[in-house]
C-alpha cells in the first residue's frame, strides 16, 4: 500500500484523523494477543469496583480539548 503525506496537515489536524481512523474500527478489527485479552479481562473485572471514579470519553476529550484550545 503506497504511503501518504500527511505533513501538509497540522498536528491537532493529524490527531483528529487518527481519532477518526481508530474510531472507524470495530472491535472485531483490532487483533488481540492472548495476553492483551487476559489484561482487558482482568482490568474489567475490576470496573465495577472502579466505575464510581470514572470519568466518561467524551468529558475527558472536551477537558483536552479545553486545554489546548
Amino acid at each position: 500500500m503506497p504511503r501518504i503525506d500527511f505533513s501538509h496537515l497540522s498536528p491537532q489536524e493529524r490527531l483528529e484523523l487518527a481519532e477518526d481512523l481508530l474510531d472507524s474500527l470495530k472491535d472485531a478489527d483490532i487483533p488481540l494477543t492472548v495476553g492483551m485479552r487476559a489484561e482487558l479481562d482482568r482490568r474489567n473485572s475490576g470496573f465495577s469496583e472502579t466505575s464510581a471514579h470514572a470519568v466518561p470519553w467524551e468529558t475527558v476529550r472536551a477537558r483536552l480539548r479545553q486545554r489546548d484550545a
